[in-house]
C-alpha cells in the first residue's frame, strides 16, 4: 500500500519586511505540523529569509525580480529600498511580471503543491493557483477591524454626509465607533476615490473573491465582533491564526543573552529599576523633519528613559539631542529584533506608529501602546488600540485632525501619562490580559491553533 504524501504548502510573501516576517512565522508553524513548505522570493530577499528561518527543511526558491521596469529604480527588490512611498504601487504592479517564472517553478516542484498562500498584494498568484487546480489563500497584514472598515466605507458610504475630512461619522453596524475621512489613507476616504492606489486595490479585490479565504495575523478574542461580522457579511472567510510572532517565542528566549549594546543598556536600566519606553515608527513611515523634532523635544522634556530605534538619517537635524539625553536614552540606528526589545522586562511602554505587526507584538509582550499613526491603516489601528480594545493611549494633534501636527507638549504629557499615570496603569492591565489571551490562542487546543488545523484540512480537501 502506497504512503500518502504529506501536504505541501507554497508561501509567497510580498517583498517588504512587515509583510514577510509573519509569513515566515507561519511557515515555522506549518513545519511543526510536518507539512512540507516552500517559500518563493527574489535573490536579494532570500539571504535574510534563510537567516530568519534557521531551518534547512524549508525550501527557499529564488525568482529573479523583473529588470528595467518603468517607474521603479533599478536593482530594488524590497519596498524598504524604494526612495519614497510614491514608488510603492509601480513596485507592487511589477511583481506580476514574475508570473510565468512562478508557474514554471511550480510545475518543476518534485512534490506537487497542495495550496498557495500568498500576500494580498500578489493577486496574480490566484490565476496561477487556478491553473494548477489548487486553492490560494491570501495573507492580509491588517487587523480584521481595519479590513472591515475599509470594506464598509465603500459599501455604506456614511462619509458622503460629511462636509470636512475631520467631521465624524459612524457605520450602522458599529454605531459606538466614530471615524473621520482622515482615518482612511488617502484617497480611500474620498467620496469618489480614484488613482493608482485605488486601481491596484480593485484589481487585488477581484482575486480576493476567487480565493479560498483570508489568513490574518490576529486571534479571535482580540476582535471577535469584527471577525464574526466579516465572516457573516463580507468575506471571503477569514482564518485568524495569530499572533504569528508567538511562533518564535520559544526560540527567541534562548537569544536573550545577546551581547548587543542595546540589550546591555536595557539590562542596566532593569538593575537601576528604571522603566523604559521603546520608540519606533517602522521602516516605511515618512515623517517630516519638523515632526521628528517635536517628538524628540517631547521625549527629552518627559524625563523618561527611552530607547529609540530609527533609521540613520532621521535624527540628523537634531543637533546635540543624543548628547543631552545620553544618561537616560539610547538611540539605535540599526535593525533590532523588535520582539526581543518589547519582551525585555525593563520595557513598560511603546511609542508606536501602530503598524499592525507592532500592535500585535506589543500585546504579546503585554506592553501598552502610545499611538502616533502616520500612514496606511495605522490611524484605524490607533482607534482600535485606544477606543475598542483599550491597550493604549493616543497622542493627538492640537488642531483636532488625526492627520495634524503633533506638538512636543502633547508628546511629553502623554509619555508621562502612559509611563506614570492612572490611565497608563489601566491600559497596562488590559495589555496584560490580552497578552495572556494571545498565548492561550496559540497553545495546543487554543482558537488560533485549532483554526490553523482547520485551514490545513480545508486546503487538503479543496485540492482538485
Amino acid at each position: 500500500m502506497g504512503t500518502v504524501a504529506s501536504p505541501h504548502f507554497v508561501i509567497f510573501p510580498f517583498m517588504s519586511h512587515g509583510h514577510t516576517i509573519p509569513l515566515l512565522h507561519l511557515a515555522t508553524l506549518l513545519r511543526h505540523r510536518f507539512i512540507t513548505v516552500t517559500i518563493f522570493t527574489t535573490p536579494v530577499n532570500a539571504p535574510s529569509i534563510r537567516d530568519f528561518l534557521q531551518d534547512a527543511s524549508i525550501s527557499v526558491i529564488e525568482l529573479p525580480f523583473p529588470k528595467d521596469v518603468h517607474d521603479i529604480p533599478p536593482n530594488v527588490e524590497n519596498t524598504e529600498k524604494l526612495p519614497s512611498m510614491s514608488y510603492f504601487y509601480p513596485f507592487a504592479r511589477a511583481t506580476k511580471l514574475m508570473q510565468p517564472l512562478f508557474e514554471q517553478a511550480l510545475s518543476a516542484l518534485q512534490h506537487p503543491p497542495t495550496c498557495v498562500i500568498s500576500d494580498a498584494f500578489l493577486g496574480w498568484t490566484q490565476e496561477s493557483a487556478q491553473k494548477f487546480g489548487i486553492p490560494r489563500y491570501f495573507f492580509f497584514g491588517m487587523s480584521v477591524f481595519a479590513t472591515t472598515m475599509y470594506q464598509l466605507i465603500g459599501i455604506e458610504r456614511p462619509h458622503a454626509e460629511t462636509i470636512s475630512a475631520d467631521e465624524s461619522f459612524t457605520f450602522s453596524s458599529f454605531p459606538w465607533l466614530k471615524f473621520t475621512r482622515n482615518d482612511f489613507e488617502p484617497p480611500f476616504g474620498d467620496l469618489e476615490p480614484k488613482g493608482p492606489a485605488v486601481d491596484f486595490m480593485m484589481e487585488q479585490a477581484k482575486s480576493f473573491s476567487k480565493s479560498s479565504g483570508m489568513i490574518i495575523n490576529t486571534f479571535y478574542k482580540l476582535e471577535p465582533r469584527f471577525a464574526d461580522y466579516f465572516n457573516k457579511h463580507l468575506g471571503p472567510k477569514s482564518w485568524c491564526v495569530g499572533p504569528l510572532c508567538l511562533a518564535k517565542r520559544a526560540m527567541t528566549a534562548t537569544l536573550s543573552q545577546t551581547d548587543e549594546t542595546w540589550m546591555q543598556w536595557l539590562n542596566n536600566k532593569l538593575t537601576e529599576k528604571q522603566p523604559v519606553m521603546y520608540v519606533a515608527f517602522g521602516t516605511q513611515a515618512e515623517v517630516s523633519a519638523e515632526q521628528i523634532q517635536e517628538i524628540a523635544k517631547g521625549l527629552e522634556a518627559s524625563n523618561t528613559c527611552f530607547i529609540w530605534v530609527t533609521r540613520q538619517n532621521v535624527l540628523e537635524n537634531l543637533q546635540g539631542f543624543e548628547n543631552r539625553v545620553k544618561n537616560r536614552a539610547l538611540i539605535v540606528k540599526e535593525w533590532v529584533d523588535q520582539n526581543q526589545v518589547l519582551n525585555h522586562k525593563s520595557i513598560k511602554g511603546f511609542l508606536s506608529h501602530c503598524g499592525w505587526n507592532s500592535v500585535v507584538e506589543s500585546i504579546c509582550a503585554k506592553v501598552p501602546i502610545l499611538a502616533l499613526p502616520f500612514m496606511a491603516e495605522q490611524h484605524l489601528n490607533a482607534r482600535m488600540v485606544t477606543e475598542e480594545i483599550g491597550v493604549g493611549l493616543r497622542i493627538m494633534p492640537r488642531n483636532g485632525s488625526v492627520r495634524g501636527f503633533v506638538e512636543a507638549e502633547e508628546v511629553e504629557k502623554m509619555v508621562r501619562e502612559l509611563m506614570e499615570g492612572e490611565k497608563g496603569e489601566m491600559v497596562r492591565k488590559k495589555a496584560k490580559e490580552l497578552g495572556e489571551n494571545a498565548e492561550e490562542a496559540m497553545k495546543e487546543g487554543g482558537s488560533s491553533w485549532s483554526t490553523l488545523g482547520l485551514l490545513i484540512d480545508d486546503a487538503c480537501a479543496r485540492k482538485l
